[in-house]
């Protein structure tokens, strides 16, 4: 009996869903790696001659898809086995394949959550546009919130094209109308921004970057204005949690800044897939329903 795409048993879309995550992962742990730095030279190039100084002699970071993967250490180039998600590096056990220097968790962490989250998605959406959507949506706030808790930088290439592609998509309307997206976005914005602003009038210091403002817009823009408010508590909850385990941890003074997107990206995700639950929850609890 020959099966039909939409005849295959959902359990089926949900793995290949969880599969897909996985490989995205994989490219998703390259942009982390490599966006920053070609930011970084592109900054450092463009202000060199805007100073009319010489150009300097550093060559120019990989490419993020042309050029291929190789060990941060020895500089071998990678072959497919040492590629697989997830699996080269269990495998390997966390090492070089040829000068045995330890490789990142970061690497399977990436993957692995990827992976997980895709699977979440297609189970909560199905075989929809929503999930195509959401999907998208997940891997660039894992991308995003990977290169912020690295280096406390949210990319105008990731946070901008967040908040047009929510507006758009509330066009047909995929997940919030039109209305509530538009004014998600601007309330979302102007929310931190003011934050911001109060904060630093007060103490005299940044307690946030203009990034976190527009993540906060695309939480608007994607999830309508009624989100904000859960999406920030959600976020604000879990970074005094993992703030305080982070600190301890590594031994570091409360001085030292934490970034906030990577906490922001996940309210914004849970929100996405299980606000509608927490909602219920909520209401259930205090009687309102």
């Amino acid at each position: 009996m020959n099966l039909t795409p939409f005849q295959l048993p959902f359990v089926f879309w949900i793995a290949m869903a969880g599969a897909l995550g996985l490989i995205v992962g994989s490219f998703l742990n390259v942009v982390i790696l490599r966006l920053p730095a070609r930011m970084e030279y592109f900054w450092r190039r463009d202000a060199r001659e805007m100073l009319e100084l010489a150009p300097d002699s550093l060559p120019a970071p990989p490419d993020l898809v042309r050029q291929g993967s190789h060990c941060p250490h020895c500089k071998h180039p990678l072959g497919a086995f040492d590629n697989i998600p997830l699996l080269s590096w269990l495998v390997l056990r966390g090492r070089c394949r040829y000068c045995k220097a330890p490789i990142s968790i970061q690497y399977p962490l990436v993957e692995l959550l990827c992976g997980i989250a895709s699977a979440i998605v297609v189970w909560k959406f199905g075989l929809a546009w929503q999930s195509a959507a959401a999907l998208a949506f997940t891997w660039m706030l894992i991308a995003a919130a990977g290169i912020d808790f690295r280096t406390q930088l949210l990319p105008d290439s990731m946070t901008l094209p967040l908040v047009w592609l929510g507006l758009l998509l509330a066009l047909v309307p995929l997940f919030v109308p039109l209305r509530e997206a538009v004014i998600g976005a601007a309330a979302g914005y102007l929310a931190l921004w003011a934050v911001y602003w109060i904060f630093k009038l007060a103490t005299g210091k940044e307690g946030m970057g203009y990034g976190d403002f527009k993540l906060f817009a695309a939480a608007g823009a994607w999830l309508g204005y009624g989100a904000l408010l859960p999406v920030i508590i959600l976020a604000a909850f879990s970074g005094a949690i993992i703030g305080l385990v982070l600190l301890r941890m590594r031994g570091q003074e409360r001085s030292v800044p934490i970034p906030f997107g990577p906490f922001l990206a996940a309210g914004m995700w849970i929100w996405l897939v299980a606000g509608d639950a927490i909602l219920g929850a909520y209401l259930h609890a205090t009687g309102l329903r």
